[in-house]
């Protein structure tokens, strides 16, 4: 199974958000649209995926730097400042078990597909996950109907 057979069954929906959106209205984005993740675009190019780990991340840092002094207000920060820079891509082609692997390799829940410069979609852990096991269902009730059809 490859990325691009994921991507016609999910579906290639973007929730995208800019370096300079308020963290708070990327974070009500993920919220309302039960995502996990958001493309950071910045004029029609990928520059970062911001992650629910890295919203945690951000707001952990925060909270440690107020212990010590003043900081801006949560509602100040900016996607700029949460986003993971340069992530992890795939490619339509590539093989959902190599896929698999790399995201376990790199700790990666969520992998851009991309075609050159355009995102065609988000797999995440969670999409390859339930490729594997459709997958693996369906043979086996092929394999539990070869053997139930076995010739006297």
């Amino acid at each position: 199974m490859q990325v691009k057979e994921v991507l016609q069954i999910k579906g290639s929906t973007l929730f995208t958000a800019t370096p300079e959106s308020p963290l708070s209205d990327a974070v009500v984005t993920m919220a309302e649209n039960d995502i996990g993740s958001l493309m950071i675009m910045d004029h029609g190019k990928l520059v970062g995926v911001l992650t629910f780990r890295e919203v945690i991340a951000v707001l952990a840092k925060r909270q440690k730097e107020r212990r010590v002094g003043p900081t801006p207000p949560i509602a100040e920060i900016k996607v700029s400042e949460a986003m993971q820079r340069e992530p992890f891509l795939t490619h339509q082609e590539m093989d959902l078990d190599e896929l698999r692997s790399l995201m376990i390799e790199k700790h990666a829940r969520y992998v851009p597909v991309m075609e050159r410069e355009t995102v065609l979609g988000v797999i995440s852990f969670h999409d390859v996950a339930r490729a594997v096991l459709e997958e693996k269902n369906f043979e086996n009730r092929m394999l539990k109907g070869y053997i139930k059809n076995w010739p006297a």
